[in-house]
């Protein structure tokens, strides 16, 4: 993380920081969670809202759901899993069983209904990653 914003996250708020080897153990609670996909902050600015907006998310939901932040490094194979295409995203989970997301910055009142209605759900496939499928005689248009 580059930020001082986010790494307050870690430090002041004592979210994990997870790479790809510590996402099973803090999973493995079987609780509901929390990850947060910064993505380069400089490319993407949202990225800081988010991390204000975070922590106060996780009071309102403090009895439901937990919070991690991916590191950078594991960022790109684990949005491969997830499958969300845009920057930063809070994926939600249930143990390692996926709930949904929420891509970019969200009005408060979204956050709130999207989130309630995420951790109220049973876990699902997460979506591809939107790469087509073409039959082997197909020409660019199909």
């Amino acid at each position: 993380m580059s930020s001082s914003l986010l790494e307050s996250l870690t430090e002041q708020h004592g979210y994990p920081l997870l790479d790809e080897g510590g996402l099973p153990r803090f999973l493995a609670e079987g609780t509901n969670s929390v990850l947060f996909f910064t993505g380069d902050p400089a490319k993407h600015p949202e990225t800081l809202d988010v991390a204000v907006i975070l922590p106060e998310l996780i009071k309102v939901f403090s009895d439901r759901c937990r919070a991690g932040v991916i590191g950078r490094e594991a960022e790109e194979s684990l949005q491969k899993r997830f499958g969300f295409s845009a920057w930063p995203a809070l994926v939600f989970l249930r143990g390692d069983r996926y709930l949904g997301s929420i891509e970019r910055v969200k009005d408060w009142a979204v956050y709130l209904s999207a989130i309630d209605r995420l951790l109220s759900a049973e876990p699902s496939r997460p979506p591809g990653i939107g790469i087509p499928v073409v039959g082997e005689n197909a020409g660019p248009c199909g």
